[in-house]
């Protein structure tokens, strides 16, 4: 399996590896991102940004182009519908220190495809591929595309996009392995990853349902040149060297641990949760220095119940932490529950 964890090239920009972060909305921010990188990811990718926002320069908007010195490689995620107004906000994620422009045509929210963007410009080619060509001649970055198999349940049309896409100019793209209409349940569509990446000369990221080492390798194995990993990262930062540890020895089939969406089994290279509580309150501090001490602690509740997933009477924590509104209070939380249940969580 060694050679299905390898160095990867977009464009121009160089990966350590060919794992990447997934982009959430509301999740994968500055802060996150740099722990991502630190726990093992190739790239990273900004949660989805508005085009039109950025253009009538709304500063909440602009705070999700905030990128820290060390989380690059990094991709600005770009919807919006107009190939002008895209290629406008594409030359400020430039200016602000984007690695890499990606275009979502992936989303599925409603509210998102009623505008005519994300997984809507699937159903416009003509259009998406507008928009990549002006981004392409706006920018010196690479541009990548985030789609889906289909729009429809068992529908794929993503080989066709994908030979559109590459024929306008960008130079990867990533796939997520579900219909737009599927949303984010069961399992991904291994015929599309093949397909896709078949039809293709740039690199193809799989994305969905990958927790651990198996469920990356049976992606890489239909040809796809990477994996993009989301909700599992969301758990524990460090999955992407978790992955990377278990394709080196043999595609993560080892006995015991958790089992992800594909068959895999999950390494523990986050120790246990004593080390989930410290890297949450250096995520806590990092949010901080973003948001402030105080919205930072609140933007984070979203969090918190992924991170404690599975600790011991964890959820009298949870509830305290939704009410704390402050980053010495959120410390204080934690700090006590450790000292409390060290003994059963260290």
């Amino acid at each position: 399996m060694k050679h299905l964890i390898k160095k990867l090239k977009i464009g121009s920009v160089e990966l350590k590896n060919n794992l990447a972060l997934a982009p959430m909305a509301g999740i994968t921010n500055a802060a996150f991102r740099s722990l991502c990188i630190e726990g093992g990811a190739g790239l990273v990718v900004s949660e989805m940004v508005s085009a039109e926002s950025i253009r009538y320069g709304n500063r909440k908007t602009l705070k999700l182009l905030e990128i820290y010195p060390s989380e690059h490689p990094i991709a600005i995620q770009l919807f919006g519908s107009d190939p002008c107004i895209m290629a406008l906000a594409a030359e400020e994620a430039e200016k602000l220190g984007a690695d890499i422009i990606d275009v979502n045509a992936g989303c599925p929210v409603r509210k998102v495809c009623a505008q005519g963007s994300g997984a809507a410009l699937m159903k416009e080619p003509g259009t998406l591929e507008t928009i990549i060509k002006k981004i392409v001649k706006a920018v010196k970055l690479p541009v990548t595309v985030k789609i889906r198999s289909g729009l429809a349940a068992k529908e794929i049309i993503s080989p066709g996009l994908a030979v559109l896409i590459e024929g306008a100019g960008a130079s990867a793209i990533t796939l997520h392995g579900r219909a737009a209409a599927d949303l984010h349940g069961g399992p991904p569509d291994y015929e599309a990853f093949a397909g896709t990446a078949a039809a293709v000369k740039i690199p193809v990221f799989g994305n969905g349902g990958v927790r651990a080492a198996a469920d990356a390798a049976r992606i890489l194995e239909t040809g796809c040149a990477g994996v993009a990993i989301g909700r599992a990262a969301v758990e524990n930062p460090a999955v992407f060297a978790e992955v990377a540890e278990g394709l080196k020895d043999g595609g993560g089939e080892r006995k015991g641990g958790k089992t992800g969406e594909g068959g895999g089994t999950a390494h523990n290279v986050t120790r246990g949760p004593a080390e989930k509580i410290k890297l949450f309150m250096r995520f806590l501090e990092l949010n901080a220095a973003l948001y402030g001490p105080e919205r930072g602690v609140i933007c984070a509740r979203k969090l918190v119940g992924y991170w404690l997933k599975g600790f011991p009477h964890s959820s009298a924590l949870r509830a305290s932490f939704m009410a704390a509104r402050a980053l010495p209070e959120a410390n204080a939380l934690l700090l006590q529950y450790m000292g409390k249940h060290d003994s059963r969580i260290v």
